[in-house]
């Protein structure tokens, strides 16, 4: 509804403008400018600067202060775009028109016309929520004082669509007992068989600080469910920032483990991921062919190297890289990670590494979609499972296509240690809870910098 709200409001706002800047006769024009490139083009501006603030995330009828705001906020930066690109425009063609002045009254058109038409949709969908039509069975996690205050809030706003069915314990305390008519049903080792009989769809956590291991319980029982988990915000601190935070009519609540995306952005990813792919396969194709000719010359074995990886949801699939290493260089110690100075790696493979060379073959991947330019590193099966018993969530990662560069990739050297992998967790988890074009931008111009200077390798 919402996309729809800004699809006629923001052609709406343009086809008055129009009418007003040129049609009117009320102005002087140098030319008659074109109607409908235009429209089309400030459209998709918009549309992805909105997506790229998170104005299509909430699902919730979100307060009209909050609505228009978050609206303000993104349209004046998007005019001060505007404004800067015609005065740009001006400079290079050496003519020189009022139009970026003319273009802040569009703003205000803008701003009045999407304005409007969010708070009628938001209105029409927090009369629904209200009326009982979209609301979302959820659960709360402790009964405690903090538990307390958050089942009065979202009592006090029927417009967040929660309804609130059962108190869950930590253990086996306070069962029976009832908070404004909900009783604590059960502890949290039933939690599956709860969330099915009451089909839960939000569940709340209202914890000390001293429960991480319930958090964890929490999120592994939750893994793979269509399930909201909310936490208050004291326990936030121990997620070391993988959460998406929100703050729904000044409610404090963080979002753990959120929506991924969208579908329409994943199909947008999905696209962006072909586009990269191709281009890099045509412009990088005399590096590729110098580079497979070094490696033919520095070290006997083939050129490409090609190894079994667990792909999204536990797909195994062969990934395609330049040889960096000496033939079976595991021949003598099975699955191991490389380490600094590897022995193992040759002479052009330290440079093929450097230089993230040996990562290109892997656009075939991406072709295939086995992976995406942006995403967690895929990893062997062997330690897929090994580090899945020693590392809450591991598994997490698999929820997503592998990329071949990523926020661990930029943030971290390659693996040579438990502990390594445990620190890009973090990092993995961080870039899945806020998957987003804009994230995934922001990470391949970090790519770009990471190799054409040659650090995040061993840093």
């Amino acid at each position: 509804m919402v996309l729809t709200s800004d699809f006629f409001a923001i052609n709406l706002a343009w086809l008055i403008f129009f009418i007003i800047r040129v049609e009117s006769g009320w102005f002087d024009l140098i030319s008659k400018p074109d109607f409908l490139l235009p429209m089309l083009a400030l459209y998709i501006f918009w549309m992805l600067l909105f997506t790229f603030v998170g104005m299509y995330r909430t699902w919730f009828a979100a307060s009209r202060f909050d609505e228009l705001s978050t609206l303000f906020k993104s349209s004046f930066v998007g005019i001060f775009i505007l404004f800067f690109m015609i005065l740009y425009d001006d400079y290079v063609t050496g003519i020189s028109t009022s139009l970026r002045f003319f273009i802040f009254y569009y703003w205000g058109l803008l701003v009045v016309i999407v304005g409007i038409g969010r708070l009628i949709v938001r209105g029409v969908q927090r009369n629904l929520l209200i009326k009982g039509i979209g609301r979302r069975n959820a659960a709360i996690i402790g009964f405690n004082e903090k538990a307390f205050e958050v089942h009065n809030s979202i009592n006090e706003h029927r417009a967040l669509g929660l309804d609130i069915k059962a108190y869950i314990s930590v253990k086996n305390e306070n069962i029976g007992k009832e908070y404004l008519g909900v009783k604590v049903i059960d502890s949290i080792e039933n939690l599956e068989s709860l969330i099915n009989q009451f089909s839960i769809r939000n569940i709340i956590i209202a914890l000390d600080r001293n429960h991480e291991d319930v958090l964890l319980e929490v999120i592994s029982k939750c893994e793979g469910r269509d399930i909201a988990l909310k936490i208050v915000p004291d326990l936030y601190d121990i997620l070391s920032g993988q959460a998406r935070s929100s703050q729904i009519y000044g409610f404090p609540l963080m979002d753990i483990m959120p929506e991924l995306m969208p579908e329409w952005e994943k199909k947008l990813k999905r696209m962006m991921d072909i586009v990269i792919s191709i281009l890099f396969l045509i412009f990088a194709s005399p590096i590729l062919l110098i580079t497979a000719i070094a490696i033919k010359l520095d070290s006997k074995g083939p050129v490409f190297y090609r190894q079994e990886r667990m792909g999204q949801n536990g797909k195994l699939f062969k990934i395609i890289k330049f040889r960096s290493m000496v033939t079976d260089a595991e021949k003598g110690t099975g699955p191991v990670w490389s380490t600094k100075n590897d022995p193992r790696i040759t002479r052009v493979g330290s440079y093929v590494r450097k230089f993230r060379i040996d990562e290109i073959p892997q656009m075939l991947n991406i072709l295939k979609g086995e992976m995406s330019f942006v995403g967690p590193r895929p990893e062997r099966e062997h330690f897929v499972n090994l580090l899945s018993k020693e590392i809450p969530l591991y598994r997490r990662r698999l929820k997503v296509r592998p990329g071949v560069t990523g926020w661990a990739q930029v943030k971290h050297k390659y693996d040579e240690s438990v502990e390594d992998v445990k620190k890009k967790l973090q990092f993995d988890l961080f870039y899945i809870e806020n998957m987003s074009l804009r994230m995934d931008i922001k990470i391949i111009f970090r790519t770009v910098l990471v190799v054409v200077f040659g650090k995040g390798h061993f840093e």
